[in-house]
């Protein structure tokens, strides 16, 4: 389907939209209906906006929106204001990454300013998601994601709340932030293991702590996995448990065929992830005479 009609139709709405403000902010527009020349203003550029999605030109769509985010505001209609932010965001994002980066951060700020937390933690979480995989900045992305952790932690969200430390969690063990990931995998794990829905997963991230742990000191995982065990029973009788517990004894032989071979092992039954095997491979590094692979 030919959008290119909607494209100029846009532009001229856009033009419209302009003449209109103009006019409010002249002496005789001001004393006639300033106001509602503002409000048909807003409308038009979220017509606009619209036009320009459906043409695919996502900065013109994120412009217009800005526009019209702007003059909410100046027409005190916060929510509003926010929302057209939020549709901005979301249009620079197919086009500008810091534009949406942006445009979301104002949202946030007019969410926050009105208490509305779980929304603006909402959108830290998208702001994370683009700094994750369009910009690559992931100390940026941790930095959101523990903001929106806090916020739904003060609504009361803790389920949300796990889900965005647990990615903090994942970021800060890969940036070799070990015992930043080790408090936040036992914060987690604590807080699920009384979760009769959640339980199964707290030998997830108790497993994970202890491999950190590995990372920097062998003495240091031997203790936690026994703290654990005492914490958390149920971890005793996992293959995470009965795993960690044969690359503790291949590491005190210096033993990387038996490190390997344990991970291996595990590996058939249950897919190791990318993180898990940047891990285990920093892991088994330590081992003297090291090829530093897995096979």
């Amino acid at each position: 389907m030919d959008n290119s009609g909607k494209e100029k139709e846009a532009m001229q709405l856009m033009a419209e939209a302009d003449k209109k403000v103009k006019a409010s902010g002249s002496f005789l527009g001001g004393m006639f209906g300033g106001n509602h020349k503002v409000e048909d203003a807003c409308e038009m550029y979220a017509r606009a906006a619209n036009m320009f999605k459906m043409a695919k030109n996502w900065s013109a769509a994120g412009n217009a929106f800005c526009q019209a985010a702007r003059l909410h505001m100046q027409l005190q209609n916060k929510l509003d204001s926010a929302t057209s932010f939020v549709d901005a965001g979301n249009a620079y994002k197919k086009a500008d990454p810091p534009e949406a980066i942006n445009c979301l951060n104002q949202a946030i700020d007019i969410y926050t300013d009105m208490g509305r937390f779980t929304i603006a933690a909402k959108h830290h979480i998208t702001i994370a998601e683009v700094y994750e995989s369009e910009l690559v900045d992931i100390e940026k992305a941790i930095a959101h994601y523990e903001q929106a952790a806090d916020y739904y932690k003060g609504e009361e969200s803790n389920s949300s709340a796990n889900k965005c430390l647990l990615k903090v969690g994942h970021y800060s063990a890969q940036l070799e932030q070990y015992q930043k990931a080790i408090e936040i995998y036992e914060q987690v794990a604590m807080s699920t293991m009384d979760n009769p829905l959640l339980k199964y997963n707290a030998k997830e991230y108790f497993f994970k702590a202890s491999l950190c742990h590995f990372i920097v000191d062998e003495l240091n995982a031997k203790l936690a996995i026994e703290k654990y065990e005492e914490m958390f029973p149920a971890f005793t009788d996992s293959r995470e448990l009965k795993l960690l517990k044969k690359l503790l004894e291949a590491h005190e032989e210096q033993n990387s065929e038996a490190f390997t071979e344990a991970v291996k092992e595990f590996d058939s039954i249950s897919r190791l992830d990318q993180w898990l095997t940047t891990m285990l491979l920093r892991i088994k590094k330590t081992i003297q005479g090291d090829a530093g692979d897995l096979k």
